[in-house]
């Protein structure tokens, strides 16, 4: 299976692009960045797709992460992803992006107990527990939303908290960041699609937003 991997989800975005069935067996090729403030879309993929001899047409599968993260990250990977699909017929995979860091951290030799986290602005982080097993990992804790206390109380206990950019908001934790090479294989393994329709950001604060009021104008 041909696979693009969108995961735009923290400040290090990084596109995918692996033929899973090549015989040679070459590792998804990725391009990344992390300096621009404005996320390169294209320009990532093209790079991807003409490190892997891939072209756009060649596509079978889109796959993106979905956060927890940047908002606006990973609405841009949901939008490319709905709008390729409707232009070309293929199908699509979104993975939350704790499960795509742990994922990455398992094959790079982690193992035991991790608390992975990104940030959820206003004092507190998204947190999910796994377990990085020799079989894999597996979700111990459900997502769900700490505070900066009970953050630090974690790391205080020996606990071992990674995730993007949280080094300089939390000391002790370390940085890890999910890789869209990490989700392309995940893509090739997965047995179904999604509806393009369906795709949705995580995050479990609901937005809240003010209306502003409405601005009378005087009659001329």
């Amino acid at each position: 299976m041909r696979i693009l991997a969108l995961e735009f989800s923290s400040r290090v975005r990084s596109v995918a692009a692996w033929d899973s069935g090549c015989a040679d067996a070459r590792p998804p090729r990725v391009a990344r960045e992390s300096e621009a403030r404005a996320t390169p879309v294209f320009s990532l993929i093209e790079t991807a797709l003409r490190e892997a001899g891939l072209k756009r047409e060649d596509i079978e599968r889109l796959a993106v992460g979905l956060g927890p993260g940047s908002a606006t990250g990973t609405r841009a990977a949901i939008a490319v992803a709905q709008g390729w699909c409707l232009a070309r017929g293929v199908t699509v995979a979104g993975f939350n992006s704790l499960d795509v860091l742990a994922a990455g951290l398992h094959a790079a030799g982690q193992r035991g107990r991790v608390d992975l986290a990104c940030d959820a602005q206003r004092g507190e982080w998204h947190v999910a527990g796994y377990e990085l097993e020799p079989a894999g990992p597996r979700l111990c804790e459900p997502l769900r939303l700490a505070s900066r206390d009970e953050m630090a109380a974690r790391i205080r206990a020996g606990r071992v908290v990674l995730g993007p950019d949280l080094t300089a908001a939390l000391p002790g934790a370390r940085d890890a960041f999910p890789e869209a090479a990490v989700l392309a294989r995940l893509a090739a393994q997965a047995a179904a699609a999604h509806a393009p329709g369906t795709l949705a950001p995580i995050h479990l604060r609901a937005p809240s937003f003010v209306k502003a009021a409405a601005v009378s104008h005087p009659a001329h």
